[in-house]
């Protein structure tokens, strides 16, 4: 659910292992893009798909008969999404998501805002990790997590989606991976200040070290 350059990328990953991928957008003008010329010119256009990729122009044909649902959507979008999807999810869907960020509004983890939407049976994981999505549909190497509180799960998909270049570890640690997923991201603009205001590679060593402490920190405070 989200066709933009990561969620394309993602589906390009599932697609070059065997699975049949059903791609879905919002924007119908990106899909109907996407279908005649058989990659995403909009944001990956160097990227051919493979022909696992099925698109799909609306969410009933998307999630019929269909056990795991990817969402590749905005953070400030996510709850809306869930909200759209939710009169059609079955017992038998699983959540996925590979979207980085907090609910803006109410500064929740994702993995809250799907149980408060969803239920707290609703099965879910989350995907997150260090990685460029142009990278990633060229076949670059690249390492991510997937976290679940069902282990069973995590493992089932990390083989969907691991392969040689593409390395997947698995872990319960829900709160962690998203956390990761987050605050790097303030560690990478700090960094991108000294770097312009000229400190020097020792001083970019120094902000990533003490950065990395700080969200060991951060994590452990978070359970």
């Amino acid at each position: 659910m989200g066709a933009g350059s990561w969620g394309t990328a993602l589906s390009i990953v599932l697609a070059k292992n065997n699975q049949e991928v059903r791609l879905w957008d919002r924007d119908q003008s990106l899909l109907l893009e996407i279908e005649k010329a058989r990659a995403n010119t909009r944001y990956l256009p160097e990227v051919p798909f493979p022909r696992q990729i099925v698109i799909c122009d609306t969410v009933e044909k998307t999630l019929e008969n269909v056990r795991d649902v990817l969402m590749v959507v905005p953070s400030h979008a996510f709850a809306g999404a869930l909200r759209e999807l939710k009169a059609l999810l079955t017992v038998q869907h699983r959540i996925i998501w590979a979207t980085k960020g907090l609910e803006p509004d109410t500064g929740y983890f994702l993995h809250q805002v799907v149980e408060r939407e969803l239920g707290v049976k609703q099965s879910y994981a989350v995907l997150s990790g260090p990685s460029f999505a142009k990278e990633v549909a060229l076949g670059l190497p690249t390492a991510v997590m997937i976290a679940s509180k069902d282990l069973t799960f995590a493992n089932e998909l990390a083989h969907y989606f691991g392969q040689n270049t593409f390395g997947v570890k698995t872990t319960d640690d829900v709160v962690g991976v998203q956390l990761g997923g987050v605050v790097k991201n303030v560690l990478a603009v700090a960094v991108g200040i000294s770097d312009g205001v000229g400190f020097g590679a020792n001083g970019r060593a120094a902000l990533i070290t003490m950065g990395f402490s700080e969200m060991m920190q951060l994590g452990n405070g978070l359970g």
